[in-house]
């Protein structure tokens, strides 16, 4: 493909108000469906506006010539699932959020800004680059009322020579977020899920500290103790809701907790599920849908709607108590699932398709996460790390310090852990700093997982500088293993420019061969 941007190509454009049927441009206008295309510098903005009908998608096309031989790479729409992968054309893959495009030694991008008002991915089968744009609420079409919706904004970045792929999508996501949001200093330390999983106590986790704090005493950095799910006061199963102003018997004040991590040097970090809960809304407060995919233990559960003023407002007074007993990282998770009812792998081909809607139904879904994630920051004020965890990445950029990157790895299965931390660190490594700091997920150190290979994978990981949280199993940690860990956190907090890449990124989903700031290093995954 000889390289031309596609933002100064006009496309061919269609529109879909039921999510089945598309419309042209002219026939859109007859319904009272403008779309507008405005180029600013090296970018395509796409305005849509409607008067009265619902839209549910926009679909943009331009005419290409890749090589039959060219390689394809997308993102995910929330956290990987050790998915990712470089594909042939043939293949035709649907890509979220950006298409990397590796042919005859270049590697072009074309992706959409962060931040969009909009679902996007991209599409290709050689002769047309697609992109489409879901402005769908819920799962029925925006009702916009006449106003002019920015939908996305389109850019691409032509090959370099002399530059990897790895290189060239690592710079293509610079150019996609403008405004990222970075921790001020390298975050590590503690989480208690791998080896807990919502089962633990007050005693446990002053026990974690206990057993890091000999480890990172003569560290300038304070690590972090995070309590993940078990501490709230409707804890029956696994990841159950709220409400979070109060705890379980075994957590009997949440606030001097804090203080007590803190006395021993370390800094508190907290879970939570925001839109779970069990609390008493006024009806229109609730996502009303038929298919709720709560847990059996959690029917008595319901989903708040995020489009709803008093949800926000009761989102942003959560993370205003969690901050005020003395949190200064606040995970929050399963907000994708529960407001879409499935999870970021689901979302193109199985996202229940049934009629419901918001609250609100003159916003894109996009619009309403967004929202969402602003007020769990407004809430939450400028000093607090947020940790996004299965939340939708392209929107999360430059909102969230943190990201965790992947789904959860396997405390009892190797495979699986290295499937899911391996090639989600090396497929997302490339945002670490464009959009925000990724999170590969914890290291799970439990004597299920032979400790050749977990401590491949954190030694791995402190190579990598992004955040690096370990859940020890303690009481099975041997003399040995203690060596490596604090090893390990010495090799994570060496200060160090960012250079690991994956050398066989286009050609394996779990590299082996890594370039590292001290060399090249291999590992044996399997």
């Amino acid at each position: 493909m000889c390289f031309q941007s596609i933002t100064s190509m006009e496309p061919t454009v269609c529109v879909s108000m039921d999510g089945y049927h598309t419309l042209s441009v002219p026939q859109a206008r007859e319904r009272g469906i403008e779309i507008e295309l405005i180029k600013r510098e090296d970018r395509l903005a796409v305005f849509l506006t409607s008067a009265k009908e619902p839209v549910c998608f926009m679909r943009l096309s331009w005419p290409v010539s890749l090589d039959e031989e060219a390689m394809l790479l997308g993102d995910a729409w929330e956290r990987s699932y050790g998915d990712l992968v470089w594909r042939r054309l043939i293949e035709k893959p649907l890509m979220p959020w950006y298409m990397m495009v590796c042919e005859n030694g270049l590697t072009h991008g074309f992706g959409v800004e962060t931040g969009c008002a909009s679902l996007a991915h991209w599409e290709t089968d050689g002769k047309t680059v697609t992109l489409t744009l879901i402005v769908r609420n819920g799962w029925e079409g925006v009702r916009l009322n006449g106003r002019k919706l920015l939908a996305a904004t389109v850019l691409c970045r032509e090959g370099q020579t002399n530059e990897t792929p790895f290189e060239a999508t690592k710079a293509f996501c610079h150019l996609m977020c403008q405004h990222p949001r970075m921790p001020k200093e390298p975050v590590y330390g503690i989480n208690n899920w791998y080896y807990a999983h919502g089962v633990s106590s007050e005693e446990e986790i002053l026990r974690d500290a206990d057993y890091l704090k000999p480890l990172v005493e003569d560290e300038p950095v304070r690590p972090f103790v995070v309590i993940d799910d078990g501490w709230q006061i409707c804890h029956t199963t696994c990841c159950s809701g709220g409400p979070w102003d109060r705890s379980n018997y075994r957590f009997p004040d949440m606030k001097a907790l804090a203080d007590k991590i803190k006395a021993r040097g370390m800094r508190p970090g907290i879970w939570f599920r925001p839109l779970l809960t069990s609390e008493c809304y006024p009806d229109e407060c609730y996502l009303e849908r038929d298919w709720e995919n709560t847990d059996p233990g959690n029917m008595s559960q319901r989903m708040l709607d995020p489009s709803h003023p008093y949800v926000l407002d009761k989102v942003r007074e959560m993370m205003r108590g969690l901050s005020a007993w003395g949190y200064e990282l606040i995970k929050h998770d399963l907000s994708t699932f529960d407001i879409l009812g499935c999870f970021g792998y689901m979302i193109a081909e199985s996202m229940p398709r049934r009629n419901w809607h918001f609250y609100d139904r003159s916003l894109t879904t996009a619009e309403v996460v967004l929202n969402f994630y602003r007020a769990l920051r407004e809430g939450a004020g400028d000093d607090v790390l947020i940790l996004g965890c299965n939340t939708l990445s392209h929107l999360s950029a430059g909102i969230f310090d943190m990201q965790r990157i992947g789904g959860d790895v396997s405390d009892k299965e190797w495979s699986r852990a290295k499937r899911l931390c391996v090639n989600t660190l090396a497929f997302r490594l490339p945002q670490h700093g464009a959009f925000y700091a990724v999170d590969a997920d914890c290291v799970g150190i439990t004597p299920r997982i032979p400790w050749e290979k977990n401590v491949q994978w954190m030694r791995l990981l402190a190579e990598s500088h992004t955040p690096m949280f370990l859940s020890i199993d303690v009481e099975h940690v041997t003399p040995n293993m203690t060596a490596d860990i604090k090893k390990a956190i010495q090799v994570f907090l060496t200060p160090a420019v960012p250079s690991l890449e994956p050398l066989e990124w286009s050609v394996i989903t779990c590299p082996e061969r890594w370039k590292t700031s001290a060399g090249e290093m291999s590992f044996l995954w399997e």
